[in-house]
Order: C-alpha cells, then sequence, then structure tokens
C-alpha cells in the first residue's frame, strides 16, 4: 500500500491495524528495567491490602503510585 492510501485511510478513520506489522512495534519510553527494592513488612502488608482492594497485584500499586508522583513532580517543576 502506497503511503497516500494509508494515510487516507488513518484520516478516513479505517482500521489500519490489518496493514501494520505490530511484532516490531515498541512504547516509546517503556522499556521495562528489573529493580530489587526492600520495604519494611508493614509496608508490604499496607501495599498488598491496597493491591486487594483494587483486584490488582502489589507490583501494579507501586508502578501505579510512583508514576502518578513522578508526574506530579514534573508538573511542579515546569
Amino acid at each position: 500500500m502506497k503511503a497516500e492510501k494509508f494515510d487516507q485511510q488513518f484520516e478516513d478513520d479505517v482500521d489500519i491495524t490489518a496493514s501494520l506489522d505490530l511484532s516490531k512495534a515498541r512504547r516509546v519510553l517503556q522499556t521495562q528495567k528489573r529493580v530489587n527494592v526492600d520495604f519494611p513488612t508493614w509496608m508490604i502488608e499496607s501495599l498488598d491490602r491496597e493491591a486487594k482492594k483494587l483486584g490488582v497485584t502489589r507490583q501494579s500499586v507501586i508502578k501505579i503510585w510512583l508514576a502518578e508522583r513522578l508526574q506530579m513532580q514534573q508538573l511542579q517543576s515546569i
């Protein structure tokens, strides 16, 4: 498919995913890197309670909370 046709389909809100090679797709700035963090027991228990309440994993709670805090910090530094 030529670029002009692809662009036109995109602009016309046509589903173009069949024309894409998603096996090579990457999310910008979303590569994963493993880190180890030690938390006190009381903090782990609190995280687990919150995770259970939200129906997600402990790791998800940590990621969400850290992301929210980092976004707040970025907005404050602007």
